[in-house]
C-alpha cells in the first residue's frame, strides 16, 4: 500500500501512545545509553483464564525492601547537592533540523475531565532528522527541582499547578531546554490500541517477577510477545522493582510499539488505529507539526538509531524535606549530562 504523508502523519502520532502508564517511585535501576539485544524467538506470555494464587515456579528475585511509612518520616539534612539543584542552567542551542516532544502520561479516568493530574510519566522523545535518530529521555517522577513560581516541588508537579506551559518553563529552567510541543496520555483506553495490535513484540532487557492478581508472574529476558493486559502490567508492577526499573521498561514497550505499527500490515490500518488513538491524547501538534517529521519517521523504519536515556540513581540522590515528602534529590551537572548527550550536542 502506498505511503501517503497522510499514513504517515499516523504513524508519528502513534509513536507517542505508551506515555500513559504510570506508578510510584521506589529505590536504584540502570541509567544511562541501553544497547538493543539481538531479537529472539517471542515467547508468549498471557493471563491464563483460570489463574489461582499458586506460585508459578521462577528463580527468586530477592525483592527491593520498600519504605512504607506508617508516620511522617523524620527529615534527613539537607544535602550539599540541592543548592546546585536550583542553579540556572547553561540554556542549549536548539540543533538545527532537531525536534523536542514531551510525552507524558497520567492515571486520569474518562468521568474526570476537565482536572489537571500528575504527570507520572514524562518522556522527552528527541528526533533528530539529518542524523536520523529518536531520543527518548526518561525523567523520574519525584525528582525535586524549582517549579517557576511555586519553588521546590516534585516534577511531576508542574502541570497540576500550570498546566503545560508551566512544565516547559520548568524544563527550560532547570534543563535548558524548552520542548517544542507535548502529548499527554492516559492509560484508560491502552489495553483497546493493545488488542488492536494483536498484542506487542516486547525486547525485555531484564527478567520481572511480581505479584499480578492474586499469582506470581516473571517475564523472563529477550523478545516476549504479550497481550494488551501483560503489557500494562510490565509497565506498570512496582512491588519488587523501582521508578527506574519502570521508566526502562515503558520505553520498552514505546519501541515495541511504534515497530509494531509499522509493520506492512498495520500501516494498511492506520485509518482504524488512529481513529482509537486520538481519542487517547491531549496534543498541540497540528499537520504543519507533523509533516516535517515525516523524513526521519522513513530513517528510523529504514535501520535508524532509537537510544534511550534515564535520569537515574547515578543522577540523584534520596532525601527526606523537611515537611516529610520522600524526593530525589538531582546531581544537576549529572543531569545536565545525560540531557547534552540526549540532544546531540558534544
Amino acid at each position: 500500500m502506498k505511503l501517503t504523508p497522510t499514513r504517515l502523519l499516523y504513524i508519528v502520532l502513534i509513536t507517542s501512545l505508551l506515555a500513559a502508564c504510570a506508578s510510584p517511585a521506589m529505590l536504584g535501576a540502570p541509567v544511562g545509553l541501553i544497547s538493543q539485544a539481538e531479537p529472539t524467538t517471542p515467547e508468549l506470555v498471557q493471563a491464563p483464564p483460570d489463574a489461582t494464587p499458586t506460585p508459578t515456579p521462577f528463580r527468586p528475585i530477592p525483592p527491593t525492601p520498600a519504605f512504607l511509612p506508617t508516620e511522617t518520616p523524620t527529615p534527613l539534612p539537607t544535602p550539599t547537592s540541592i543548592v546546585d539543584a536550583f542553579l540556572s542552567p547553561e540554556q542549549l542551542e536548539q540543533v538545527p533540523g532537531q525536534v523536542n516532544i514531551l510525552l507524558l502520561g497520567t492515571d486520569q479516568r474518562p468521568w474526570q475531565k476537565g482536572k489537571k493530574y500528575r504527570t507520572d510519566t514524562i518522556i522527552l522523545a528527541t528526533l533528530n532528522k539529518e542524523l536520523g535518530t529518536l531520543n527518548l529521555t526518561s525523567f523520574p517522577r519525584d525528582l525535586f527541582i524549582d517549579i517557576p513560581g511555586r519553588g521546590q516541588d516534585r516534577i511531576n508537579s508542574a502541570y497540576v499547578y500550570g498546566g503545560i506551559e508551566l512544565l516547559f518553563q520548568t524544563f527550560k529552567e532547570n534543563f535548558g531546554v524548552r520542548p517544542d510541543h507535548y502529548v499527554l496520555v492516559n492509560f484508560f483506553n491502552f489495553k483497546q490500541f493493545i488488542d488492536e495490535l494483536e498484542g506487542l513484540d516486547v525486547e525485555v532487557s531484564e527478567e520481572v517477577s511480581d505479584y499480578r492478581e492474586g499469582y506470581w508472574m516473571t517475564i523472563p529476558k529477550g523478545t516476549v510477545h504479550m497481550d494488551a493486559d501483560t503489557v500494562l502490567w510490565y509497565v506498570r508492577t512496582r512491588k519488587t522493582t523501582n521508578d527506574f526499573a519502570r521508566n526502562r521498561r515503558q520505553q520498552e514497550v514505546l519501541q515495541a510499539v511504534m515497530e509494531e505499527v509499522l509493520t506492512l500490515e498495520n500501516i494498511t490500518r492506520l485509518p482504524e488505529l488512529y481513529d482509537i488513538y486520538k481519542d487517547m491524547v491531549t496534543t498541540d501538534m497540528g499537520l504543519g507539526d507533523l509533516l516535517p517529521l515525516i523524513p526521519l519517521v522513513l530513517k528510523l523504519t529504514d535501520g535508524g538509531n532509537i537510544n534511550r536515556y534515564f535520569i537515574g540513581p547515578k543522577q540523584v540522590s534520596d532525601w527526606i524535606t523537611p515537611g516529610g515528602a520522600m524526593v530525589l534529590v538531582p546531581d544537576m551537572n549529572a543531569v545536565r549530562k545525560i540531557i547534552r548527550k540526549s540532544q546531540n550536542i558534544p
